[in-house]
């Protein structure tokens, strides 16, 4: 979607294929009973931004829908029995503008509040030095740092298993640098979160690429293979037709590329995957007014207040203890922990349910995988790659999907002849200049 936008804004006619009946991939929101008209719409799983995931914003502005993403300025910790601390952006400048409330978190003591402080100076310090951090594991790292233990399993790990989709022994510490650079302390307000207020198949309608022009959108035409000939994409078949255009771009999952174009030969024998399990539900009274919270120490790593505190969905990242899990025990042992920390749930009747297993969800950001991201350039000269698994410069989130995009857009527009620059540059570059 991303390079169809890009494209699209700057005069090229545009087709995108899409095997399923909406947009989205698996950032899409669907009705809970595809029968029923009146169902409710869920998202397949609570996608979130920060303020530091500018191409994504952009790509938002694009669509004319970024005033639909609500905008938090404040983290709320939820500790087992409901003592809560509050994380938010105080007087001070960056990159101590978090002190006061963070001197104020009530889970952690003295000594985890000095072994992270020692850690976040750190990768302010090693981030332009250290050639390691590709090679290593965060908590490789941060047991370097000499970190306590709670501060390594409430405040690095909460914060970055749900970033980065990974456990800590299994993510790059390149990644983890990056999420604390860009999100924490590069500048003032890059942490703030961005919630979509709407079903997320509501941000690509198509209203919005009315708006862009020049893209058309075919739903339900899965390609099955790029034809190649005399070294170049020929066309892309498609419901028993060959389809041409100048340029392509597939932008599928990386276990899909080997059936849909062989002759690429890509090697991906390095990359596996990561899941993420969403847990929704439905009670029949309010249990909480707080918009958003992570909850330390257990299983469910954050809720998200989807319908006044009577419809939560509920996000563990990493999710591998849950994959064999019958969905009622899923459902059971999330309502438990729950009422752990909003005892409303306790006295609440739990109305209806719905787990959604994402066991591809991402792909795992582990130490060395780096290297083997293939970049948008292929050995075919019409062919560009995208995807959140190449190499955008960020790990699998929507941010990374949309750099993606926008570089193999980039390489388009070169091999047309009509150079432009889509990538907005990180934050930190802003904060340099």
């Amino acid at each position: 979607m991303a390079t169809a936008a890009a494209l699209g804004s700057v005069g090229f006619r545009v087709d995108v294929y899409e095997s399923r009946g909406f947009l989205g991939g698996r950032a899409t929101s669907y009705p809970l009973n595809s029968g029923d008209e009146s169902s409710e719409t869920i998202d397949n799983c609570q996608h979130i931004l920060l303020r530091c995931c500018v191409n994504l914003l952009d790509f938002y502005r694009r669509l004319d829908v970024a005033d639909r993403i609500h905008f938090y300025r404040e983290f709320f910790f939820i500790e087992p029995g409901g003592r809560t601390s509050i994380l938010r952006a105080g007087r001070l400048p960056k990159p101590f503008h978090f002190t006061e409330s963070f001197l104020s978190l009530a889970f952690l003591n003295l000594k985890d509040k000095l072994a992270i402080g020692r850690g976040l100076l750190a990768i302010q310090r090693e981030r332009t030095t250290r050639t390691d951090l590709d090679r290593i594991s965060m908590l490789d790292w941060l047991r370097e740092k000499k970190q306590t233990q709670r501060a390594i399993d409430c405040f690095w790990n909460q914060v970055l298993v749900s970033a980065i989709s990974e456990d800590l022994d299994r993510m790059a510490a390149a990644h983890g640098f990056q999420v604390f650079w860009l999100g924490f302390l590069a500048k003032s307000n890059s942490y703030e979160m961005g919630v979509p207020a709407v079903p997320l198949a509501e941000l690509y309608g198509s209203d919005q690429w009315k708006r862009i022009g020049n893209v058309e959108i075919h739903l339900r035409t899965p390609v099955e293979r790029l034809v190649i000939e005399s070294g170049v994409v020929a066309g892309v078949r498609t419901q028993g037709e060959l389809r041409t255009a100048d340029y392509y771009v597939p932008a599928l999952p990386f276990e899909r590329m080997p059936a849909l174009v062989p002759e690429l030969e890509l090697n991906l024998a390095e990359f596996t995957h990561s899941p993420i399990t969403g847990i929704h539900l439905w009670f029949d009274r309010s249990v909480t007014q707080l918009a958003h919270a992570t909850l330390l120490d257990r299983t469910v790593q954050w809720m998200y207040n989807k319908d006044r505190g009577h419809y939560l969905q509920l996000v563990v990242s990493a999710s591998r203890s849950l994959t064999d899990m019958p969905r009622r025990d899923v459902i059971d042992l999330a309502v438990k922990e729950l009422g752990e920390f909003f005892p409303a749930v306790r006295q609440a009747k739990l109305e209806k349910a719905h787990v959604v297993k994402e066991i591809r969800a991402v792909f795992s950001a582990k130490p060395g995988l780096e290297a083997l991201r293939p970049g948008t350039e292929t050995r075919f000269p019409n062919l560009f790659l995208a995807g959140d698994w190449t190499r955008s410069g960020w790990p699998a989130t929507m941010e990374g999907a949309v750099r993606s995009g926008y570089i193999a857009a980039e390489a388009v527009t070169r091999a047309a002849g009509e150079r432009r620059t889509f990538l907005v540059p990180d934050a930190d570059v802003y904060s340099r200049s």
